[in-house]
């Protein structure tokens, strides 16, 4: 760690711009690797391969192996991946505000703007 701040020890972990949108992607219910290397950003395989180890290592997704086909693996957010979903749909919120035209429903935005706390419930029992 750069200092004891905690602004510096979330940027230390997810400073970089692959590793949210790993986690939105399994908010939005990617379960295998394959289906990450999708999402229209285009991760590198090697990068991909990479986050999904260090968001594993650290706690926040846990991988198991895909009774349907054994040779995969199905990736999912731990209860300390879960607690990151309020700042996920607040940097979406944010974002929404300051940059038009980009990628985001209407009704996503009235969710949180009339009830954020019952649309992170209802992410979680999604996930559930």
């Amino acid at each position: 760690m750069r200092s004891d701040c905690p602004v510096s020890y979330a940027l230390d972990f997810f400073g970089d711009k692959w590793t949210f949108l790993v986690i939105r992607d399994l908010l939005e219910g990617k379960k295998f690797y394959k289906d990450f290397l999708g999402s229209k950003e285009g991760i590198a395989t090697n990068i991909l391969s990479d986050r999904l180890k260090k968001l594993e290592v650290n706690g926040i997704v846990e991988s198991k192996v895909y009774e349907k086909l054994k040779t995969m693996k199905q990736y999912s957010l731990t209860p300390k991946g879960k607690d990151l979903i309020p700042i996920v749909v607040e940097m979406m919120a944010w974002s929404a505000k300051y940059k038009t035209g980009l990628a985001i429903r209407r009704d996503f935005l009235d969710k949180v703007e009339n009830n954020r706390a019952q649309l992170i419930r209802n992410i979680e029992a999604r996930l559930a």
